[in-house]
């Protein structure tokens, strides 16, 4: 998002990688560390590294008073509230909602957006909530009726294009923590590389397929994702699709489809998760899962 909207050259690192990195290749860059608690420890080893870099450091937290918040040069809260879940969700989609915002300002700092051009992507950045409401039980409703489907699978992948990959990738981490299923999220466009040996009968595909019209890179994304739906039916493949609400076109090629009302794309990205997370609870507990306590995981990675 930062680097579409404002222009601004982002990397993305696992902070338990960028830790073990050479001092000399984390210099000229501002770090943002992303944690629910702030005391991950490799996060919290992360941002002391940048610290020790001389780089600038910004923390997202759900946790005001914690270490990367006190320790971080600025601090956001994400405000979600206490997270009950071991399973991240409200918290993430806080820190999705932070990650927009940020990047809608770092827009208007460099001059990518004007000042009266983000105060109508404020609004309807305000209005989000309500519009979740308003599918909510929709989303509800399909994704029993999918758990039910397939709750004798084990295996499923998780697609995505562009914002939408990384939901992909999260959605796959939520089956695997919540229902101790083996699922993995891919680009889309990579499914053909290798993956696709794995898609049978029995593995079903996850496909995000949401556009967004007013947007002619996202257009390019979408046309490109129904092509692989086109060859993935023919090819017999299982397939749950996250569509825009009304969209035939994708909901003739799926098994089952959540539709999505359409919006701007990264609003779409922060929608989209919410069915998904759904979807890893009732997978949970149609297999007797306690999704409260999820084994081998703990609230907070304390150490490396």
């Amino acid at each position: 998002m930062i680097e579409e909207i404002s222009g601004i050259a982002v990397d993305v690192e696992y902070a338990s990688e960028y830790c073990c990195r050479s001092e000399v290749a984390t210099k000229q860059a501002a770090v943002i560390v992303i944690s629910q608690s702030g005391e991950t420890a490799d996060t919290l080893a992360a941002l002391r590294k940048a610290h020790r870099a001389g780089s600038q450091t910004l923390a997202i937290t759900n946790v005001v008073d914690s270490s990367m918040a006190r320790e971080a040069s600025v601090s956001f809260s994400t405000e979600a509230g206490c997270e009950r879940a071991i399973p991240a969700t409200k918290s993430f989609t806080g820190q999705l909602l932070n990650l927009y915002l940020l990047s809608l300002l770092a827009a208007e700092s460099t001059g990518a957006i004007s000042s009266a051009a983000l105060k109508p992507l404020l609004i309807e950045l305000a209005s989000l909530p309500a519009r979740i409401r308003m599918q909510l039980l929709e989303w509800e409703r399909t994704v029993r009726i999918v758990a039910q489907s397939y709750h004798e699978m084990k295996n499923f992948l998780f697609l995505g294009r562009g914002i939408h990959y990384p939901i992909a990738r999260e959605g796959a981490l939520k089956l695997k923590e919540s229902a101790y299923l083996h699922a993995e999220g891919y680009p889309s466009g990579e499914l053909k590389h290798g993956p696709n040996a794995l898609v049978n009968s029995e593995t079903p595909l996850v496909m995000i397929a949401t556009v967004d019209h007013a947007d002619a890179d996202s257009v390019h994304r979408y046309e490109k994702t129904v092509q692989l739906l086109r060859d993935m039916r023919h090819q017999g493949a299982q397939i749950l699709a996250i569509a825009n609400s009304g969209d035939n076109i994708v909901a003739a090629l799926a098994d089952h489809t959540i539709f999505i009302d359409a919006m701007r794309e990264p609003l779409l990205a922060m929608c989209e998760v919410v069915p998904l997370q759904l979807l890893s609870y009732y997978m949970a507990i149609q297999n007797g899962i306690d999704v409260d306590n999820p084994r081998n995981l703990t609230k907070a990675v304390l150490t490396e």
